[in-house]
């Protein structure tokens, strides 16, 4: 029988070698790609809070280390699948095709291409990430609910400084300023909430594999959509 309690699974658990890993990828990326570009700064962002979740692993902030250092590492690898696909020529999936496409685009402002990273990161491959650390780990979704809360929580509270860090100035910006409205028609928190959402449908059909196929490529579809408005380009 599959032991499946967070205790057992942390039991000798090893230093996060894996978002070791991670890092690195991310760093090249970062050495590789013009600041300017779109998925630089969004790589530069996710860099961040990677290696806090790198430090809050170490530090045993964590109910379940092994589960948090799997998830981590398996939602980083969806990203950086992208990233190679499409600097291959590949199609990417549909969530990321916008950044992909817009990456270069003079009339769109950094905090637009940050949150369209976050927006197809959280939207899609993380409920697909869930799944897959779910499968990996023989857990159940409620094992890990904690710790994407806790997670959750870091996000959150890194969500208004990364605003405020790519907004032109670090002023607030003019009621009038189309940004403000599009600033405002997105939150990370609800993103997550949804994210949370599709993975528990995901897990309850994932033994209808061409039902779970297409709920996946749905969502796949849906966040593409929100990150086309995201990086509406502003004169």
């Amino acid at each position: 029988m599959t032991d499946t309690t967070g205790t057992a699974r942390m039991a000798g658990a090893a230093a996060p070698a894996g978002i070791d890993w991670v890092l690195a990828r991310m760093h090249g990326l970062e050495r590789a790609l013009p600041p300017r570009d779109g998925v630089a700064v969004f790589n530069r962002v996710y860099l961040s809070v990677t290696e806090e979740v790198g430090r809050r692993v170490t530090a045993g902030r964590f109910q379940d280390r092994l589960a948090t250092t799997e998830l981590d590492v398996l939602f980083a690898e969806r990203y950086l699948t992208a990233v190679d696909r499409a600097a291959a020529g590949r199609p990417a999936p549909a969530c990321w095709r916008p950044l992909f496409q817009l990456r270069g685009h003079p009339a769109v402002r950094p905090v637009q291409f940050a949150l369209a990273g976050i927006n197809a990161h959280i939207g899609h491959d993380l409920p697909l990430a869930l799944t897959d650390t779910c499968r990996a780990l023989g857990a159940e979704p409620a094992e890990l609910e904690k710790d994407f809360n806790r997670v959750g929580e870091l996000l959150v509270s890194m969500e208004e400084r990364i605003r405020e860090e790519l907004i032109p100035g670090h002023e607030p910006l003019d009621v009038a300023d189309p940004l403000t409205h599009l600033l405002g028609s997105w939150t990370l928190e609800a993103a997550r909430g949804a994210a949370w959402a599709a993975f528990r449908t995901l897990w309850a059909i994932r033994h209808l594999p061409e039902l779970a196929r297409e709920f996946a490529d749905r969502i796949d579809a849906g966040v593409g959509l929100v990150g086309r408005c995201l990086l509406t380009p502003l004169c």
